[in-house]
């Protein structure tokens, strides 16, 4: 994939994301898969000019709207459980925020749906994936909490947002076979895994993690 004129000094070059991905093999991710998407998403061209220098550090960072891009670790583990060493059919993601992890989901997944709920930053990450060409992945405006039933069942879901339960909602709009990665808790959060069997749901508790809440609605 030819990458597009991208801004922050110093920070367009493959040596920086090659970095980046030799410390997420550091702390234990192990799908090629997943760390070679990481590798080809140039990670700086989603964060604030300002900040474009701190792009490949290990942290979270603002986005605007209160929201935050999550570190590279948590995104590159949230999508080493979702793949299971498997290939990705359909995905949705909840919460699109400035587009890096559905970037990385184009690149993983057969066909990819983003919904975001505040319409300023869903149009910021059209603007900021715009370039990156990806006719696999659909953005949608629209309140996360309750899916997107029209286009389920889904075999992945990511929820990039904290919930203080499973939702359930989302669960229905799981395909058997499927599974869905989400932080779970209000104060003290961890990730969850949740997969569909053939004989019911299965799971499976992660990482302690720090998410925003997830909201209802739109703005």
């Amino acid at each position: 994939m030819v990458l597009p004129k991208t801004r922050g000094i110093g920070m367009t070059s493959q040596r920086t994301r090659d970095r980046m991905v030799a410390g997420l093999r550091e702390q234990g991710i192990r799908d090629e898969a997943v760390l070679g998407a990481m590798a080809a998403v140039p990670r700086h061209i989603f964060i604030e000019e300002a900040l474009a220098s701190r792009a490949y550090e290990d942290t979270a960072l603002p986005i605007g709207f209160e929201q935050t891009i999550s570190q590279p670790f948590i995104v590159a583990r949230m999508l080493e459980a979702l793949r299971g060493g498997s290939a990705l059919g359909k995905v949705l993601e909840i919460g699109t925020g400035c587009g890096y992890q559905a970037a990385l989901l184009a690149r993983l997944a057969t066909e990819v749906y983003s919904v975001e709920r505040i319409a300023g930053l869903l149009e910021k990450a059209r603007g900021n994936l715009r370039p990156l060409r990806l006719s696999n992945l659909r953005l949608v405006h629209d309140d996360g909490t309750e899916g997107l039933p029209e286009a389920a069942p889904f075999d992945g879901i990511v929820v990039a947002a904290a919930t203080p339960e499973i939702p359930r909602v989302l669960l229905q709009q799981l395909a058997r076979g499927g599974r869905m990665i989400v932080p779970v808790g209000t104060d003290d959060q961890a990730l969850c895994l949740i997969e569909r069997t053939a004989t019911g749901l299965t799971e499976k508790w992660l990482d302690a993690v720090r998410f925003v809440p997830l909201r209802g609605g739109r703005q």
